[in-house]
């Protein structure tokens, strides 16, 4: 094993999108030296700030036990280092952007995202983001360029997937955030309208993700345990609408495109995911005249039907529970509706 190493347990990889883990082996000629001071040397371009902010919300292990920054470094120790996602290489400009906000305090802000907005910049990407909006957001509230406030992020949702987002508005903030998103004790639930019946209630998918070798721009289930990263969906059934479900989706392991992937991997792809195959007819009749009904519920909602309803955490400052609550948007709403009235009058 290398002396710098990322782990590589699929237990412990959740969330890699976002965080970076390290599992750094101590040299046995390595003299004792302050915790912090060891990783500032050997983690490049990571503050010691920065590290102490990690060690003081319990992300730094050594020997499995969460250590304290003015820990002793000792030869062999082994230390594992959970750090949120390094700032981006390039410039993120402030523009008004509009975004509704559910919830801002001094430490964390809470957003509802609407549909085809993209959250950060990236390629093809570079403006008009959400991420624009809020260095614009946090500008103009301030109303001056020094000391302003910067958001960061903690976790992601798709472009046109809606619903709820948890930006930091801190460093500290987002250490301690980015440990609850690690351990799995953020409380996220989605909405979903599916192709497809289902013969249970409920039930879990298991498979892990990486990219698709026939387009890099999706995701799909492979069947090497040795690849990809391991995700975990629990899904149940909500309403049913014959050839059509409304289900809730709670994450277990937050993946690129998890959700989105996982219910294909199943048979049952979002409706008007194009990236899926659900934009086309998957179930139900020939008749022209359904045809025309599914696309006029296309016309309704122009994306994959998902939604992230539910947010829960424990405030970083306070350690208070807060809990989030965010209704369909229209576009989803008024799908589903058309969809509940097609099954009353033709059952």
């Amino acid at each position: 094993m290398s002396d710098i190493d990322p782990i590589e347990n699929p237990s412990v990889q959740e969330e890699s999108e976002l965080y970076e883990h390290h599992r750094i082996v101590v040299d046995k000629g390595q003299a004792m030296l302050r915790l912090d001071k060891y990783l500032q040397m050997r983690l490049e371009g990571v503050s010691r700030n920065k590290i102490q902010m990690a060690a003081k919300a319990g992300c730094v292990l050594v020997n499995e036990k969460a250590a304290k920054s003015n820990y002793k470094v000792k030869p062999c120790d082994e230390i594992v280092v959970l750090l949120p996602e390094p700032p981006h290489d390039f410039e993120v400009i402030p523009e008004p952007v509009e975004f509704e906000i559910v919830y801002e305090d001094d430490d964390v802000l809470v957003v509802n995202k609407r549909p085809g907005l993209v959250v950060h910049p990236g390629y093809g990407n570079f403006t008009g983001t959400l991420l624009n909006g809020l260095m614009y957001y946090f500008h103009n509230k301030k109303g001056s360029q020094e000391d302003e406030a910067v958001p960061y992020l903690v976790h992601r949702i798709d472009k046109d997937t809606s619903g709820l987002l948890l930006i930091a508005k801190n460093e500290e903030a987002q250490v301690v955030l980015a440990k609850q998103f690690f351990e799995h004790t953020i409380e996220r639930k989605y909405q979903a309208l599916v192709w497809g019946n289902f013969d249970e209630e409920q039930g879990t998918v298991r498979g892990n993700l990486e990219r698709s070798p026939l387009d890099r721009r999706v995701m799909h289930v492979t069947d090497d345990p040795e690849r990809g990263k391991h995700a975990v969906t629990h899904w149940r059934v909500l309403e049913r609408f014959g050839y059509v479900t409304l289900i809730e989706c709670v994450l277990e392991t937050g993946r690129t495109h998890q959700i989105r992937a996982h219910m294909q991997h199943i048979g049952h792809p979002l409706f008007n995911d194009a990236a899926y195959g659900g934009n086309r007819i998957l179930k139900g009749t020939t008749f022209s005249k359904y045809k025309q009904f599914v696309d006029n519920c296309f016309t309704l909602l122009p994306r994959q039907a998902l939604h992230a309803f539910i947010l829960g955490f424990d405030h970083p400052t306070t350690g208070k529970h807060l809990h989030f609550e965010q209704p369909l948007p229209t576009d989803m709403a008024a799908a589903i509706d058309k969809w509940r009235t097609y099954t009353q009058y033709s059952s």
